[in-house]
């Protein structure tokens, strides 16, 4: 049986992983924009978008021969290590895209030592409780504040204090180790506010094992129970971990447009914005392999951690944590209530009318100032909330019902599911863009194809928990079909947390489609979304910054709520349906 599980679930991964390289080298053929006039307009201005023209690129490119022999071109060329010859340059791709994959891992790798720094010392309280006997809950209000930042967010914010108010480091470039300060923060206090959370509830439970007693009595110093801790709560979140380092290549994307760093990011969003495929290729396949090698590294250091517990039977059951305190409730009220005051306030106004001040300060009248059209900022994040949030309400009910479906036949979809799971919403973003192009409806689209794997993971863990059940094991016996005891024994005692699960997800699904908004990968004018307003506004930082301040409180507002609102989130047991 465990024989069959293995190959089922291996062969998933191994499909799903072909099935994203063959996306990658269809894109010219899937593209939805004639590539023939992109490399006439480039390459030759000078020439006659008539037949022959076209037809000479078409053949030179291979369009002409079919998608097969395109990918088997494009496939066998990269086993070469030819990544192919810009559309726009007509030089090789490979070169620029190495020296872009070079800037973001250096960056990343600075923000790898911010996020650990972080980290560390998100969880020293908790330590400190533990070895005083009172573990407690885990993590506090700072740390689900740094979570709560997304990096797009963040940098736009470190732009305006560090680089705008304070002038301590440049606002754009890559020359120097000051560049990478920035960018650092940016993306670094998210990722390590997120791992210190997640370590921090580890070692709360990791504490209170009656092991740790036994070790403390037995005279175990603090230094050794420490180091003991901590290896038993490292691998149980070693895999979120590995997720919020392959988390990195996506906020990089945001990161290196803020601060216009020449990183892989911004390569290839340029080259999804030039309809440069072969660029959009090389870069995505590079961010790809970041992924690929991030949870690896993870997963290998997890089996490293508890390969031998594992193998003989000897890992500690944590207990269960108790419930929510009253002031755990407290913070996502009042972000929840500040943000409904906001939009409210916002929905009683024009958020088209020009009628104000090019950059008008905030006053009575204009309480968020106004854009560089001389819009009102206030009602445009009002009704930008409605649009962003109503989108996001339809990509979690879309999510929903495929994360249900999938979660039922788990070992088939273990493959899409992490592949899903670890890729970033930009990412899928990019590739969406340039097969559909630029559109609410593609960024809904990208956000879905990634979003459905957590409540396809819980649906998965909530019917293998109900088939455990006495009552449904004993039901094939008794002579009930297979379809019935799943649609009248587990089903129904599945939806329900998992649809709970799913609303706790439209705030932070909100804020992906706001992050695509920002890169231009959405909506566009005169639309209010929250991602295309802040970008919109980092153009006048300098002079008008309360043109990031208002779509960027709304964007704070909304990530505190997501972020709260999960925390208080606990799995709950199933219960036997009525009949």
């Amino acid at each position: 049986m465990w024989r069959a599980a293995i190959v089922k679930s291996t062969v998933s991964r191994a499909a799903a992983l072909c099935a994203i390289v063959l996306l990658i080298g269809l894109l010219p053929w899937l593209s939805g924009h004639s590539p023939e006039y992109t490399i006439l307009r480039a390459r030759y201005a000078d020439r006659e978008a008539n037949d022959e023209a076209l037809g000479m690129i078409r053949a030179e490119l291979g369009l002409d021969q079919g998608p097969l022999h395109l990918f088997l071109s494009w496939a066998v060329n990269v086993l070469r290590g030819d990544l192919g010859r810009s559309w726009i340059t007509n030089t090789p791709v490979g070169p620029g895209t190495m020296d872009a994959l070079a800037v973001s891992l250096t960056l990343m790798a600075c923000a790898v030592v911010v996020a650990t720094v972080v980290a560390t010392a998100v969880c020293v309280p908790s330590v400190a409780r533990g070895l005083a006997g009172n573990p407690g809950r885990g993590s506090g209000f700072a740390a689900t504040a740094m979570t709560a930042l997304p990096e797009f967010l963040l940098a736009a914010m470190l732009l305006v204090v560090g680089a705008v108010w304070l002038r301590w480091f440049p606002p754009y470039g890559w020359h120097g180790i000051q560049n990478a300060v920035l960018p650092a923060l940016a993306l670094g206090v998210p990722a390590g506010g997120l791992m210190g959370r997640l370590l921090s509830e580890a070692i709360s439970l990791a504490f209170a094992e009656k092991w740790v007693a036994t070790w403390a009595m037995a005279g175990a110093g603090r230094a050794r129970l420490t180091a003991a801790v901590l290896r038993r709560a490292s691998p149980s979140v070693m895999s979120q971990i590995g997720l919020v380092l392959i988390g990195l290549t996506g906020g990089a994307v945001a990161v290196e447009k803020v601060f216009a760093i020449p990183g892989l990011g911004r390569a290839v969003l340029g080259a999804a914005s030039a309809q440069d495929i072969p660029a959009l290729q090389a870069g995505v396949l590079a961010l790809l392999v970041l992924a690929l090698g991030a949870g690896l590294l993870s997963a290998a250091a997890r089996h490293l951690l508890m390969g031998s517990a594992v193998r003989s039977g000897t890992v500690p059951v944590p207990e269960e944590s108790g419930g929510s305190r009253r002031r755990d409730v407290a913070v996502p009220f009042l972000a929840g209530g500040a943000l409904v005051l906001v939009v409210v306030a916002g929905l009683f106004r024009d958020p088209f009318a020009t009628g104000n001040g090019r950059l008008a300060a905030p006053d009575w009248d204009l309480p968020f100032g106004a854009d560089a059209s001389g819009r009102d900022l206030l009602a445009r994040v009002g009704h930008g909330a409605v649009s962003t949030l109503g989108t996001a309400m339809l990509v979690v009910l879309v999510c929903l019902v495929i994360g249900v479906v999938v979660g039922l036949f788990p070992l088939a979809a273990t493959g899409p599911l992490e592949v899903a799971n670890a890729a970033p919403p930009i990412l899928a973003g990019l590739l969406v863009a340039v097969i559909t192009g630029p559109s609410p409806e593609g960024a809904a689209l990208a956000v879905a194809v990634v979003s459905w794997a957590p409540l396809a993971a819980h649906t998965a863990s909530l019917v293998q928990e109900a088939r455990a059940q006495p009552y449904v094991r004993i039901l094939p016996v008794l002579g009930v079909g297979r379809i019935r005891v799943l649609w009248r024994y587990i089903l129904p005692v599945v939806l329900g947390p998992v649809f709970r699960h799913s609303m706790l997800r439209v705030p932070g699904i909100a804020l992906a489609l706001a992050a695509l908004g920002f890169l231009g990968l959405g909506p566009h004018q005169p639309s209010p979304e929250w991602g295309l307003i802040l970008a919109e506004g980092i153009n006048y930082v300098e002079r008008a910054p309360w043109a990031v301040v208002a779509p960027a409180s709304a964007l704070l507002l909304a990530s505190v709520l997501a972020v709260s609102i999960s925390s208080l989130s606990r799995p709950s047991r199933l219960s036997r349906p009525s009949r």
